[in-house]
C-alpha cells in the first residue's frame, strides 16, 4: 500500500515550518537590528572584518538571535554547533568542547551557539570558561533575560553583550512579503491577501518574526484555493488567531484610544469601566507587559503619595505578568487595575516634575551649591567643595537651614501635596518642616 502524501509533498513544498524554510542566509536578507548591523555599526564591522569574539545576544523571542549566529558562522567560515540549554547538561558540554578542541588544533574555528543560556546553572556556565579563554570556541549565547543577573560574571566579562530589539511592524511586514515571494516560502504558489492583511499579521506578532511567519503559514494553509489561487481573507485570519473583530493595529489609533480609555477610567475611579477596557486590550492581543508598564506609570502619575502601595502593586503585577504570561496574568492585571481605580488620587508628583523640568531645561548650567558638592579629593576640598555642609542626622530635629537649590532658584516650590489619602500626612509633615525652617531663620536673624 502506497504511503499517503502530505499536503506539503502534494504542493512540492519543503515540510519544514515556514520560519525555518525562509530563514535568512546572509546579512542582506536579515531584517531589523539596524542599530547593530547597519553600515558602520559595531557588530557589522566585527562580522565584516572577521573579528568576531564571544558574545551574548539579549532580546525578546523571535528577533533573530539564532539566525544571526548562523549568519556569523557562515560569514566567518566557522563550524557551527547549535546547543540548547533546555536539553543539555555538563556531559554534553564536555563532549562538544572536546570536539571543538580537536578542531582548534586542526586550525578550524568553532562557533558554539547556546540558546537560552540563562537556563544553565553556575556549574554548567563555568564549564565554558576555560574553552572561551583558550579560544577553543567562540561562544554566542542567546537569552531573553537580563545577562547581568542570569549569566555568571566571570563568563559575562569575557563576552560582548549586544541588545537586540523587538522588530517593528514595518520590519515584520517586509519579512512576510519576502516569505510570499521567496521560492523557499510561498513563492511557487499564487497567494493573494486582502489589503492590509500583512500589516494585521505583523501587528499581531508583536515584534516576533517566528510568530508572524507561523501565523502567515497557518492562514495560507487554511485558505481555499480556487483556480490555482489561494485567497486569504480577514475572516480566515480572525479564525486562525481566535481574535475575530477584536483584532486591532497596535501601532494605530485604536491602540492609543483603548489605553487612553483604561487610563481615564482608572483616573475617574471607575473599576468596572477600567476592567472592561483592560479586557478589550488583552483579548485583542495586546502585550500584557505593555499594559503593566502603563499601570506602573499611572501608579505614580495619578495616585502617587496618596497611596504609595499603588506603585508596589503595579510593579508586582508587571512581575507576575512576566513570570506567568497570558492568559494567567489577566487576573494579576485586573488586581492592579481595580486597586488603582479605587485608590485615592493625586497628581502632585507629576506636576512637581513637570514644573522642575521647565526650570531644568531653561537653566541647564546652574552650578551645584558648594555645600552639597562631592569632595573626595584634597584638591576639591581646597576649592571649597562640601564647605558648609550640614549633616542632618547630627541635628536634634534632623533638620538644618542649609540651602540645596541653586541661588537663582531659592524659594521655588515644585511639590505641592494634596490632602488625598496618605498624602495628607505628607502635606502635614512638609508644612511642619517649612514652619521649623521659618522659625529658625527668624531666630538666627536670617528672616524677619
Amino acid at each position: 500500500m502506497a504511503e499517503q502524501q502530505s499536503f506539503f509533498e502534494r504542493q512540492g513544498v519543503d515540510s519544514a515550518p515556514l520560519a525555518s524554510r525562509v530563514r535568512p542566509r546572509d546579512l542582506s536578507e536579515f531584517v531589523g537590528q539596524e542599530h547593530l548591523l547597519g553600515e558602520g555599526k559595531v557588530l557589522r564591522n566585527l562580522i565584516d572584518r572577521d573579528q568576531v569574539s564571544s558574545m551574548i545576544f539579549w532580546g525578546p523571542p523571535g528577533v533573530g538571535k539564532t539566525t544571526l549566529a548562523r549568519i556569523i558562522a557562515r560569514r566567518t567560515k566557522a563550524q557551527f554547533v547549535d546547543f540548547s540549554a533546555v536539553t543539555s547538561g555538563i556531559k554534553e558540554i564536555r563532549e562538544v568542547m572536546a570536539q571543538a578542541e580537536k578542531s582548534r588544533r586542526l586550525g578550524d574555528v568553532t562557533i558554539l551557539f547556546v540558546d537560552e543560556i540563562h537556563r544553565f546553572n553556575k556549574a554548567q556556565q563555568d564549564a565554558f570558561l576555560p574553552f572561551v579563554e583558550r579560544g577553543s570556541i567562540i561562544l554566542i549565547g542567546a537569552t531573553t533575560e537580563n545577562p547581568s543577573f542570569e549569566i555568571n560574571s566571570a563568563l559575562l566579562s569575557r563576552c560582548k553583550v549586544f541588545v537586540l530589539q523587538a522588530l517593528t511592524t514595518r520590519d515584520l511586514a517586509r519579512l512576510l512579503s519576502h516569505a510570499l515571494e521567496d521560492p523557499r516560502g510561498f513563492g511557487l504558489q499564487r497567494v493573494e491577501l486582502e489589503e492590509g492583511m500583512l500589516e494585521l499579521i505583523a501587528a499581531f506578532a508583536d515584534g516576533d518574526a517566528r510568530t508572524a511567519l507561523n501565523t502567515l503559514e497557518m492562514v495560507v494553509l487554511n485558505s481555499p484555493e480556487e483556480q490555482g489561487v489561494i485567497r486569504v481573507t480577514r475572516p480566515v485570519l480572525e479564525q486562525c488567531i481566535s481574535k475575530k473583530s477584536l483584532l486591532y493595529d497596535k501601532n494605530g489609533e485604536e491602540h492609543y484610544n483603548l489605553i487612553s480609555a483604561l487610563h481615564k477610567s482608572m483616573r475617574n475611579s471607575d473599576p468596572d469601566a477600567a476592567v472592561y477596557w483592560l479586557a478589550r486590550m488583552l483579548e485583542a492581543g495586546e502585550d500584557p507587559l505593555y499594559v503593566a508598564r502603563r499601570l506602573i506609570r499611572f501608579a505614580s502619575e495619578d495616585v502617587g503619595l496618596a497611596d504609595s502601595r499603588a506603585l508596589e502593586i503595579a510593579t508586582a503585577a508587571y512581575q507576575a505578568s512576566h513570570f506567568i504570561g497570558m492568559p494567567e496574568c489577566t487576573v494579576s492585571l485586573t488586581h492592579a487595575v481595580v486597586y488603582l481605580s479605587m485608590a485615592p488620587k493625586s497628581n502632585a508628583l507629576y506636576v512637581a516634575y513637570e514644573a522642575a523640568k521647565k526650570d531644568a531645561q531653561r537653566m541647564l548650567a546652574e552650578p551645584v551649591p558648594l555645600q552639597i558638592r562631592n569632595a573626595p579629593t584634597g584638591l576639591m576640598k581646597e576649592l571649597h567643595y562640601g564647605e558648609g555642609y550640614q549633616y542632618a542626622h547630627d541635628a536634634p530635629d534632623k533638620l538644618t537651614l542649609m540651602d540645596c537649590l541653586p541661588p537663582s532658584l531659592l524659594g521655588r516650590e515644585y511639590y505641592r501635596p494634596t490632602g488625598q489619602g496618605s498624602e495628607a500626612r505628607v502635606r502635614e509633615r512638609l508644612e511642619q518642616i517649612k514652619e521649623w525652617k521659618r522659625l529658625h531663620r527668624i531666630s538666627d536673624g536670617k528672616e524677619e
